[in-house]
């Protein structure tokens, strides 16, 4: 049984196959009510919305993760475990450590790196590189060249913490070439590949270490629609 969703696991309809997460509830209303065909809420237990709907025909899930890896930790793991979700594309936003890449370019996290201890829960007697589904990383980079949405891949760190005491603490990551920092994709592809699923993290640039460059709220949860379409277009193929 679900504890976190709100949805009746032998109700195969309310969840699709493939699944959208982004971190905010509300970019995940978003991209229903914008580009989803009658979509319908199936999920806002603790107001992390849930919808499902069609995209070209094709039924299509967008649920909140929520911020960090227990958040997305608990909801990719019930979607799942408990509703038989084969693909999870996390569309969310990061903060880029090179000044090359500019606010609402979009990433793809090959790997991830992190500074959690997420791995512990899987009993692994070693150190873990999580990574992206090969799968899915073939559809996104065909999907890209027919829709005309490049990226750049590479890899990402997911942290824990948010607010950093040393102000210099990312520019060890940036130093081996590591690209940005979110905080979810590490528990989503550890999740996945426990449970033989595909998980892809296609994030955009909201903030520049190196520049010092920002978003606003207002466009971290409705303008960065290059990502929404992108992965939107890679999970119906």
């Amino acid at each position: 049984m679900s504890l976190h969703l709100s949805i009746d696991p032998e109700s195969k309809k309310d969840i699709a196959p493939s699944v959208l997460m982004p971190g905010d509830p509300l970019r995940a209303k978003f991209i229903a009510e914008n580009y989803l065909t009658d979509p319908r809420c199936v999920s806002e237990v603790r107001n992390m919305l849930g919808f499902t709907g069609t995209y070209k025909g094709v039924p299509v899930t967008i649920q909140g993760s929520g911020m960090g890896m227990p958040s997305m930790g608990i909801y990719s793991w019930e979607l799942i475990t408990e509703y038989n979700v084969e693909n999870i594309v996390r569309i969310g936003t990061c903060g880029s450590f090179q000044k090359d890449i500019k606010i609402g370019e979009v990433i793809i996290g090959l790997a991830t790196s992190t500074d959690s201890n997420y791995i512990h829960a899987f009993d692994v007697p070693g150190n873990y590189s999580p990574c992206c589904s090969f799968e899915l990383l073939s559809k996104v980079s065909q999907t890209s060249k027919e829709i005309g949405i490049p990226f750049i891949a590479g890899n990402i760190v997911s942290c824990d913490v948010f607010y950093e005491a040393n102000p210099d603490w990312w520019k060890k990551w940036a130093a081996m070439d590591v690209l940005a920092v979110e905080m979810e994709a590490a528990a989503l592809y550890m999740n996945a590949a426990y449970h033989k699923a595909n998980a892809l993290a296609i994030v955009t640039v909201s903030d520049n270490f190196a520049t010092g460059d920002h978003a606003t709220i207002k466009e971290r949860q409705e303008s960065f629609t290059d990502m929404m379409e992108l992965a939107l277009n890679t999970v119906i193929k």
